[in-house]
Order: C-alpha cells, then structure tokens, then sequence
C-alpha cells in the first residue's frame, strides 16, 4: 500500500519548487511512487489504438532504416494528424503528474524528426515541388494550435505567469487571441520577440519601467482604490508600443487577435487581426477590449490612414469589453488560420465557478457543474428574450440582460486548460490597484499552473511546430528560386 506520508513528500516538492526543472524533477519523482511511470511505459490502454500507433510507428522506423525516401514520403501522406488512435485525448494527459504515454512521444518525435529529414533531401531524390506541396497539405491536414487568453480583470495578470513559462519552454503559439485583461498580454507577445519578453515578463524589471514616470508607481502597487479608465489608458500607452496589428506581424511573427463588443445594439462582436484589420492600432484595440461596460467609457478605434497618420476606424462605432461576448473565439480562429487545438488560460470571473476540466469529465464535480451551467444558460437565455419583447424602452436594462446571457453561453474550455484559483484575489480588488505582492503572486500562480500541463503542450503542438518552421525556411527557398528565375530571364 502506497504511503500517504511519502506522497505528500512529493506534493510538497511540487508546491515550493522555484522552477520549472525543480517541479518536473518532484514530479517524476511523484510518478514514480504512484506507479505512474510504469503506466507511461505500458502502451496499451482503453485511452487510444495503440496497435494502431505502434504499426504506423513501426512502418516509419523501417523506411528511415532502408533509406527509402518515396516510402517514408507515401506513409506520411497517408496521415499526419494530431488525433492519430486517439492519441489527443485530454485524459491520456491527466493520469500522471508529468508527461503521457512513451509510445505517443516516441510517435510524435518519430513523425517530426522524419518531417525535418525530408525537407532536407536532395531535390534529385524528391522535387522540390513535390517535398513543397507535401509539407503545404501537411500543415493544412493536422492544423494549428492557438494560445487564447480570457479576460478577469486583475485576476487577469495569471496570465503573465502562464505566457512566463511557455516562453521559457519555447512553446507559445504563433497564434493567440485576447480579450480584456488577455488582450493586454496578447498585445505585449505581438509586439515583443521571446528575448524581450523572457526580460519584460520579470517583475523587478517591470517595475523599473513602471518607475520610469514619476507618481504612476504609487498608483500602480501601493495606493488601494478603483482602477479609473486613465489608469488603464496610462498602462497601455506605457507597456505596448504605437503600431498596428500588421506592423506587430511583421516584427514578431505571431498572430494576435483581440476580441471587442459593440457598444451599440444590432452589432457583431469584431476579431481585430493584421488579416481582418491590419491598420488599426493594437493600442487602440486593447483599449475597447479592456473597457469594462459601466465601468469605463466605450472607445473609437484609431487606425493608421494611407499617409501614415491616426484616425478613427469605423468612427461612427463604439466599442466595449471583448470578454462579454467572445472571450474564447475558437471558432473565429478555426476559419480565419486553421487552429483545431486550442490552449486556454482562463481568468475570467464569471466562468470560472463554472469550469470544467475534459479530462475528468466523469466526476460527479464536473456532472453537477455541467447541470449547474445548463440551469445558468437557460435563465439568462429566457432573461434576455423577455427583456428583448418587454424591455425595449428601458435599454440600459436590455443591453445588461444581453451581456450577461453572452457570457454564460460562451464556451470557457479548450483542449488543454490552465485555470486560475479565484481564492488568490479577494473579489473586490478584481477593479482595484495590487501591491506588488500580489503581482508577483498572481505570477507565480500562472508558473505553477501552466507546469502540469507544459509536456502535454510540448507533446500535442510539436509536429504542428516543426511543419511550420519548415515551411517558413521552404518558402523562403521558393521565393529565392522565384527571383532568380525571373533575373535570369531579364538577362536572356
């Protein structure tokens, strides 16, 4: 019988290590004990089709082993997908305290590595065409991961901690949406490369460029009270620079999306992207994200015209808080770049009560929060159409019954799920200024939940990782061959 006493050993460990090393060590160890290294080590499980994992595995080995190139390209075309047997399943990633099944990781390290040796095949071997237009319909097939991060207010700041530990494991997403307090973060990872952030993301250095304006300190750690909508244009102004969403692709690479909702009635909540809007002004844009209705005023959008120069975008427009109608927009993302895997860092208050994690979806926890959501939804739904037919002279009413049935019915989980513990900030200072005790603890809390779920990102996003920086060196090769073609036909 496992010891109570030598497992609380290893909890304990979990719990004060300082690092991300330090909990994956305490955690391994913790597997071992529960006997949950040994169940990584066995591959059949009810989980998923190992047989059938093992074959394609199998199959793969042999045609690296035998050099043959045509073979190893045939297998691949027949499948390169992120479910392959199962293999997705969030509960294949919730047994043990760190990491999965080792045939899946093996499976996965296999799939990629044979990726990187095919796009370095001589082109006499495999056409240079032919390896393209694989590599093409192989991103395209197994799709995007994408990194959304909701809106909570102050609770909001768990996601630096959450964005400080996948920059350290070099595993954010090149796509990321953020509405509210997300929006901030998303911001800051647009328009900053992971050297800049890995600095940045250090609350000392925070500090020091807080100080940088005599009296905004005070505000910012010390002073409690409301937060006023200065306050939050001061903060954006200081922490994100003046470009829009293409100038922020452009430097960074990374996609990032900031959800907004109209302040006006008959409107349609907006993506702000460098697809869909690639001159508006990320400033701009994270302030109508971050405008909490009845707490700051609604906000113009600022974009930059053919000269270069600031106007208002849509100005007949008014916009609020992106969390109240589309704090996770999956499936804007899905349409807009391909995403089928989603990471979610969920702050939002009035979600968090009610979040469930897929993994265990059997508990009698998540059967009683899933009746407990289905009872919420129904009421704000039949809230909202009796203020829509009744209501209509006392709008101010109508617009509070529609946000609120916006935000229950929204779906708050994703594939993998790293959720704040709204016991780490007293729900009244959610508006107020923190300490920088509490900044750093909110923080840390972000590290310490994005841990446990650190190998099953890097497992689950590699071969979508790999695809992508091959095709980013391949398309820059087609775009050389492109122009030495077209200088070889001028001197012709």
């Amino acid at each position: 019988m496992l010891s109570p006493i030598s497992r609380n050993k290893y909890d304990r460990m979990m719990d004060s290590a300082e690092t991300y090393e330090e909990w994956r060590e305490a955690a391994l160890r913790h597997d071992e004990f529960t006997g949950m290294e040994s169940w990584k080590h066995k591959s059949a499980s009810e989980l998923y089709d190992n047989v059938a994992i093992e074959t394609r595995l199998r199959e793969l080995r042999n045609h690296r082993k035998k050099g043959d190139d045509h073979a190893l390209l045939f297998t691949l075309n027949e499948g390169v997908h992120g479910n392959m047997g199962g293999m997705g399943n969030a509960k294949l990633y919730s047994k043990a305290m760190s990491g999965t099944k080792q045939l899946i990781s093996d499976y996965v390290d296999e799939i990629a590595d044979a990726l990187v040796y095919l796009s370095g095949v001589d082109d006499d071997v495999i056409r240079f065409e032919e390896k393209l237009d694989f590599f093409h319909r192989a991103s395209y097939c197994f799709g995007q991961s994408a990194l959304m991060l909701s809106g909570g207010a102050q609770l909001g700041n768990f996601h630096m901690g959450v964005v400080k530990a996948l920059i350290e494991m070099d595993l954010v997403p090149r796509v990321i949406s953020g509405s509210s307090m997300g929006a901030v973060f998303a911001a800051l990872l647009g328009v900053h490369t992971n050297e800049e952030l890995v600095q940045y993301f250090e609350p000392e250095n925070m500090m020091v460029a807080v100080r940088k304006e005599a009296g905004f300190i005070d505000r910012f750690f010390e002073k409690r009270g409301a937060i006023d909508v200065e306050y939050v244009e001061e903060a954006i102004d200081r922490f994100i620079p003046d470009v829009t969403f293409q100038e922020a692709f452009l430097r960074t690479g990374r996609h990032i999306n900031i959800s907004v909702a109209p302040y006006e009635m008959h409107q349609t909540t907006r993506l702000l992207n460098a697809i869909t809007s690639p001159n508006v002004l990320i400033r701009s844009a994270v302030m109508a994200s971050t405008a909490i209705p009845a707490v700051f005023p609604p906000v113009v959008l600022s974009a930059r015209n053919k000269d270069g120069e600031a106007q208002p975008y849509l100005p007949s427009r008014k916009w609020v808080d992106g969390s109240v109608s589309d704090d996770l927009p999956a499936k804007r993302l899905a349409r807009l770049y391909g995403v089928n895997h989603y990471i979610v860092s969920l702050t939002n208050p009035f979600a968090l009560p009610f979040a469930s994690d897929p993994s265990v979806q059997n508990s009698l926890l998540a059967d009683t929060t899933k009746f407990a959501k289905s009872w919420i939804r129904e009421l704000a739904s039949f809230g909202h159409s009796v203020s829509y037919k009744y209501l209509k002279g006392w709008p101010k009413i109508g617009a509070a019954a529609s946000h609120f049935h916006s935000l229950v019915s929204q779906n708050y989980t994703g594939d993998i799920n790293i959720v704040a513990d709204f016991a780490v900030i007293k729900p009244r200072h959610l508006l107020s200024y923190l300490t920088y005790d509490e900044l750093l603890g909110l923080i840390r809390h972000g590290e310490r939940a994005t841990w446990p779920k650190i190998e099953a990102i890097r497992v689950c996003t590699k071969i979508a990782r790999v695809l992508a920086d091959i095709l980013e060196s391949t398309e820059e090769r087609e775009l050389s061959l492109a122009k030495r073609a077209i200088a070889a036909n001028h001197v012709a």
